[in-house]
């Protein structure tokens, strides 16, 4: 009778340990050249989906940020991949590689595409995937300069050329035509007037805005010169007289009107279907330190894959997830030496257990004011 007992339990114990095997990945999927964080078939509302991060952006450490937001967005269920720019010979991390993202055939099949983007010119075969997935009509979410997200300098005669940020045809190229704007100016001043979200009060209600408050990141505020009619702003971006959360909002025409920062859009496709785009003009690796705009992103994912119901009314749970110590912005800041791997558990450099630690000066001889 107790062998009997005991044979039951231990049934028991392997079907519950079944349950919480995450999913299984193809050969062709496993690859040390990006990060694969397998979905889980039994956490909601991630299960059975796919989020691709690409990162590759010179400044404002995407590198960081992605891999921080893929684990966040993991524990709800999520299958997250991260591509990164990198060194083709080395394999390791390079922001500076602007050619260079390996991994974008998994866009094929992503319900939600994440870019972290910056002037980058990619071959007409990595293309493929990124423009595919945008031409369907699948969410695409923008993070700061994905605004103006590709350059083509080499190729111009690519059929993707067209998506470079200054484009006359469509305007604005890929950030103009997709997510509303291209890159315009810095509207506060670079390194020295951070940004606080205030809300949109008309819009108060919309899903996304469900649980976030006190939004404050060390990255300014963006210039924007408008919105398409189909945009609805989120937050608006108060110009701070410092880079401090106790510093005042700046007085005068800077903030007079106050210059969109978070805003959706439900792009109208040719099928008279429509293409949900979240957009931010913040993301820096150490805004992301903020729980308002962490909760932010994640309401925006479920909110572009149709699932507002499963948003609670204090916002989708959004913890930092791993060590993590993000490395202020500036030109050549990144550091060196590492591969994609290495930042599958969190910052690599943190000290294990740290996840709230907050680099909060920024290194001013890094910066260059007049760079978008």
């Amino acid at each position: 009778m107790m062998m009997t007992l005991t044979l039951f339990l231990s049934v028991l114990t392997l079907m519950a340990t079944l349950e919480d095997i995450e999913t299984p990945q193809s050969t062709e999927e496993q690859d040390v050249r990006w990060i694969m964080l397998p979905g889980q078939e039994t956490i909601e509302p991630g299960k059975g989906r796919r989020i691709v991060f690409m990162a590759g952006d010179e400044e404002y450490r995407s590198e960081e940020a992605l891999p921080m937001l893929a684990r966040m967005m993991n524990r709800h269920g999520f299958e997250c991949i991260i591509l990164f720019s990198q060194d083709p010979e080395t394999g390791l991390v390079d922001p500076d590689e602007q050619n260079h993202i390996p991994g974008t055939h998994l866009i094929d099949k992503a319900d939600l595409l994440v870019l972290f983007l910056r002037f980058r010119e990619l071959s007409d075969e990595a293309m493929r995937p990124v423009v595919a997935h945008v031409e369907s009509g699948k969410p695409v979410t923008g993070i700061r300069t994905s605004t103006h997200a590709f350059l083509y300098e080499d190729n111009e005669e690519s059929p993707f050329a067209s998506w470079s940020w200054n484009s006359d045809d469509p305007p604005g190229g890929f950030g103009g035509e997709i997510l509303g704007e291209t890159w315009v100016s810095h509207h506060g001043h670079h390194g020295s007037q951070a940004t606080r979200g205030v809300v949109e009060a008309s819009n108060a209600d919309h899903p996304v805005l469900r649980g976030v408050d006190d939004v404050f990141g060390p990255t300014d505020v963006y210039g924007i010169r408008g919105l398409p009619s189909d945009s609805t702003i989120l937050l608006r971006g108060a110009v701070i007289d410092g880079m401090d959360p106790e510093d005042p909002p700046v007085q005068g025409k800077q903030n007079e009107p106050m210059i969109p920062i978070a805003w959706v859009r439900e792009r109208l496709m040719n099928s008279n279907s429509s293409q949900r785009l979240f957009v931010t003009t913040m993301g820096t690796a150490e805004d992301w330190s903020n729980e308002g705009l962490r909760t932010l992103f994640a309401n925006s994912v479920l909110w572009q894959l149709g699932d507002t119901g499963q948003i609670p009314d204090s916002g989708l749970e959004a913890p930092i997830v791993g060590p993590w110590e993000p490395t202020p912005f500036g030109f050549g800041a990144h550091r060196p030496g590492y591969r994609p791997s290495d930042y599958k558990k969190g910052s690599p450099w943190a000290e294990i257990g740290n996840t709230s630690k907050d680099s909060s000066e920024t290194p001013q001889d890094s910066l260059e004011i007049d760079k978008p």
